[in-house]
């Protein structure tokens, strides 16, 4: 990598987007996350990783302070912070309950959706290089919600940027999930105007030259197409063959294995059965058709890791939910990541369901790189 990019990270959780670009290349600089267990599980898991401490620290501060008034603190840190770097980003998503179909789906008027339009006012008003916008697929494809979406963008356009966006699903990126997000990701003018792109044509890049298909590993329809098993018996410590014909790598028992789920630090953290003991028993593995008690496929991809909500996850072969390993595998995390031993269930499954997957935030990440390189070159 010939620049120096430095990366402002807001709604951090645990840091699985942050991971995807520092191991890319990227120097993750500050860290925003006002959830104080999540900071937490996010500084633990550097220091599992031996990774330096943000530049600038960690912050708790609600995004919406930051955007009050332009004179802050983190308006004085992004001057510095560019005396020394080639290039500033701006990587987040949004807490998305508020646009989920599954949610809460009060759009831009709920509490988590504010916090949207929070972020895109703190690019506009401090104008990184680059920006990165995840969000679930309702704010894009839900027509009570699109409208929202387009007119962040315009305001984005009219503070400057040139967008190209993708609902990507993580499984084309190896992640063993069949999990679809929107992903905006938007380069100040100043970069592309003097490579031929025409900033009065409209905000977006045109089709074909941001690099999305470049680090991914399979096209949906091909990887939906495969004869994935669909449901067996549910046998406690069965034993089944690998089926023939399918990706091993996308599937759950694939993922339990790489990451030595059972030896993980975080491998007896899960929910203990009580009263719901007898009707794990009865769900078929491999049929997660219901809300909940969804029963995963070991030769198969996991649907959306989503533990809220009453969505409950259970193992394949096991009379149990998921652990936080087995679901820290699922979202593509590697062996290593680990969350703190004193963090609560709840916590655990709440920050590994609203992270980004490890390998989906890495393609991402070098996909811009790819931009960089291919595309603007030198300034």
């Amino acid at each position: 990598m010939t620049k120096k990019i430095k990366v402002f990270s807001f709604f951090s959780g645990s840091g699985f987007l942050d991971l995807g670009f520092e191991n890319s290349g990227f120097k993750i600089a500050f860290v925003n996350e006002v959830y104080a267990p999540f900071m937490a599980a996010y500084r633990y898991s550097r220091e599992v990783f031996n990774k330096p401490e943000p530049e600038y620290g960690y912050s708790q501060e609600n995004i919406v302070n930051f955007t009050a008034d332009r004179k802050t603190y983190l308006q004085d840190v992004i001057a510095n912070a560019r005396q020394t770097s080639d290039l500033i980003g701006f990587i987040g998503g949004p807490p998305c309950p508020d646009f989920s179909v599954g949610g809460k789906n009060r759009g831009k008027a709920g509490d988590k959706g504010k916090l949207s339009g929070a972020y895109i006012e703190l690019v506009r008003q401090q104008q990184p290089d680059f920006f990165v916008f995840e969000n679930v697929k309702g704010l894009w494809s839900t027509k009570k919600h699109r409208q929202f979406y387009e007119e962040m963008k315009n305001n984005l356009y009219e503070g400057g940027y040139l967008m190209t966006e993708k609902l990507i699903n993580a499984i084309a990126y190896k992640v063993p999930q069949d999990r679809e997000r929107i992903i905006l990701i938007g380069f100040k003018f100043y970069l592309l105007t003097n490579k031929g792109f025409d900033k009065f044509s409209g905000p977006t890049i045109p089709e074909g030259i941001f690099p999305w298909k470049k680090h991914i590993s399979y096209r949906e329809k091909e990887v939906f197409s495969y004869p994935w098993p669909t449901t067996n018996p549910f046998r406690e410590n069965s034993e089944i063959d690998f089926p023939n014909n399918i990706p091993e790598e996308l599937t759950v028992e694939y993922w339990f294995r790489k990451n030595e789920v059972e030896n993980h630090p975080n491998a007896r953290h899960y929910f203990q059965p009580r009263a719901g003991k007898i009707k794990m028993q009865t769900v078929a593995e491999g049929d997660d058709s219901k809300k909940s008690y969804k029963r995963l496929h070991r030769w198969r991809y996991s649907p959306t890791a989503c533990y809220g909500n009453n969505e409950v996850h259970l193992h394949p072969y096991k009379v149990r939910r998921l652990s936080a390993a087995e679901a820290l595998a699922i979202q593509s995390l590697p062996r290593e990541f680990a969350l703190p031993e004193n963090m609560t269930l709840s916590n655990m499954f709440k920050t590994i369901g609203n992270g980004v997957p490890y390998l989906a935030a890495k393609g991402i990440a070098e996909s811009i790189l790819d931009f960089w390189l291919e595309v603007i070159g030198d300034r």
